[in-house]
């Protein structure tokens, strides 16, 4: 910091803070730039229907939280704006997705192999032969 200028518009104490926010913006633009080199059609293309709704809502709630930043910065509270009820809507959609995704990773039931499980896990006692004990009555003769 020694060898920065300093404005004098805005008070010392914040000027780290105004650094991290210039040097996010950066890699915000950045990533933007990335998204924007690929067209929107090309990319949903070699996309299953699941990841396509993943990036549709990213897309919406990215959009709508820098549109939220914005109204902060023109001094209107965006909890009071529409956008809010906006990006709740999204995170429903969001929970969603993601309950759909944990499902699709559950381990499935195999219910034969699971009850061939419990079957040989249980302990069940000898059974006694009568046949044999029938063999044995009958050679005693």
């Amino acid at each position: 910091m020694a060898g920065e200028e300093m404005n004098e518009d805005y008070p010392v104490e914040i000027h780290e803070s105004l650094s991290a926010l210039e040097s996010s913006l950066g890699a915000v633009d950045d990533m933007l730039k990335t998204m924007m080199s690929v067209s929107r059609n090309e990319l949903l293309q070699k996309l299953d229907p699941l990841e396509q709704a993943k990036v549709d809502l990213v897309s919406a709630y990215t959009l709508n939280s820098m549109f939220w930043v914005y109204l902060a910065t023109q001094g209107v509270n965006p909890k009071e704006h529409p956008v809010k009820q906006e990006l709740e809507r999204i995170r429903v959609y969001m929970n969603r997705v993601k309950e759909i995704t944990d499902k699709k990773k559950a381990a499935k039931l195999d219910r034969g192999a699971a009850s061939r499980f419990v079957k040989n896990a249980l302990w069940e006692p000898k059974q006694k032969n009568t046949p044999n004990a029938a063999n044995k009555g009958k050679s005693k003769h």
